[in-house]
């Protein structure tokens, strides 16, 4: 499946490239004519989508800290400089603000997707893990420059989430200490997040380009979980799905218009249009919305080591999946227990979303922890055991058996032998 290029090209000079720099060769095999199973559906467009948000978020950041001071006394009043006195500057962090929250939507989508269809299963576990790596880098990045406007929620955001580290016995406090450059969130704190939040999008380009790399070896997974038996499971992957991956992303563009031009501020949080004051709490502080999940379960438990434990443990459970996942099928279409158990943790993890955005008072918090208990058991006991007594649905022969009409895949078979 490396989709590895024989190609002579008739073009003078790409033929001259190609033998001294084989990059032509290389994208055509990778890019154009690698073998793509042919009933892949638009689930799957959503890796194109988040390779386009990753440049958006990339070109629109260095627009921003072209104008963007990192100083507590400045960093305020220097992003209502890029909203009311540089040219398109409005739009540019607009972009750049609802961009962080496309990215998420897109992303939790194409977990989703994994999750579902069994892409994290043999051969592809390398290929998961990466995903999770960028998952979390995403999440430091984006973590990072909530800090950055230095309003009222970005200050308490990072005083309360960097203050976590300290529940770690022995070390916690140096670890805080050594983030804040000090002894509070200040000067050194905003400096550090700025060099980071800049830096890790280009360590996140070198891991997506790694995790592509990760896929072209043993190819795309699809909807049956069936691997390619024949070349006529599969197609190349221009023009068929470039084309169909180019309308999915102007529809995703259309929707991430919506919010850019209308809805701009609905995704932000109202108080972070104060300036930061370490004098004054805000009522309520919560992160951005795509945190909200994981905060609830950091607060659903009583103790703070226990919570830190469980926040971190919630993300680190993704990098075992491949191997807590008994089933031998990979794809949920043919597994009937496991689609009751998968939808019902999409629903914990919206209720864990809703729980993250309000304060932690009453019945809420008997919910989150119900929620957080079953998000922890879908990973460590349901799929285990759903491995061991679920039983499956029988698996088409082959893709072009789940593809065309039983009686077209009946006359097909013959004439693929």
């Amino acid at each position: 499946m490396s989709g590895h290029s024989s190609y002579e090209f008739q073009n003078g000079f790409l033929r001259w490239l190609d033998s001294r720099l084989p990059l032509p060769s290389m994208l055509k095999g990778q890019a154009m004519d690698f073998p793509t199973p042919k009933n892949l559906n638009y689930f799957w467009t959503f890796g194109g989508i988040l390779l386009l948000c990753l440049v958006v978020q990339i070109v629109s950041g260095i627009v921003l800290a072209m104008h963007y001071t990192p100083h507590v006394d400045m960093a305020f009043n220097s992003v209502e400089h890029i909203m009311r006195d540089v040219n398109y500057g409005w739009l540019i962090r607009y972009m750049h603000a609802n961009g962080a929250s496309m990215f998420f939507i897109a992303v939790y989508i194409h977990m989703l997707r994994g999750l579902y269809y069994g892409s994290y299963k043999a051969p592809r576990e390398v290929l998961w893990i990466i995903g999770v790596l960028i998952f979390l880098i995403m999440m430091a990045t984006a973590f990072m420059g909530y800090v950055l406007p230095w309003g009222q929620m970005s200050f308490w955001g990072a005083t309360v989430i960097t203050n976590l580290f300290s529940a770690i016995p022995i070390v916690g406090k140096g670890i805080v200490e050594w983030l804040w450059g000090g002894f509070a969130v200040g000067n050194p704190t905003l400096n550090r997040f700025f060099s980071l939040h800049f830096l890790l999008p280009f360590v996140l380009a070198g891991v997506v380009i790694l995790h592509i790399w990760a896929l072209h070896v043993p190819g795309n997974n699809n909807p049956t979980g069936i691997d390619p038996k024949s070349p006529k499971d599969t197609v190349p992957f221009h023009p068929y799905y470039t084309v169909k991956d180019g309308f999915a992303i102007v529809l995703f563009l259309i929707f991430f218009a919506v919010w850019l031009f209308y809805y701009p501020n609905a995704l932000g949080h109202t108080d972070n249009y104060i300036p930061a004051n370490p004098l004054v709490t805000p009522s309520h502080i919560v992160p951005e919305w795509y945190f909200l999940p994981f905060y609830a379960i950091l607060r659903a438990i009583p103790s703070k080591l226990g919570g830190v434990i469980a926040m971190f443990g919630a993300i680190a459970v993704l990098f075992i999946l491949p191997w807590l996942d008994t089933s031998r099928v990979r794809s949920g279409s043919f597994r009937p227990l496991f689609k009751v158990f998968f939808w019902l943790f999409v629903f914990a993890g919206v209720v864990l979303g809703y729980c993250g955005s309000q304060p932690p008072e009453g019945s809420l918090v008997l919910i989150a922890r119900v929620a957080t208990a079953y998000y922890f058991l879908f990973f460590l006991l349901i799929l285990p055991l759903l491995g061991i007594f679920e039983k499956t649905k029988p698996l088409p022969a082959s893709i072009s058996e789940s593809v065309l009409p039983k009686k077209k895949a009946a006359t097909a078979e013959p004439a693929q032998a």
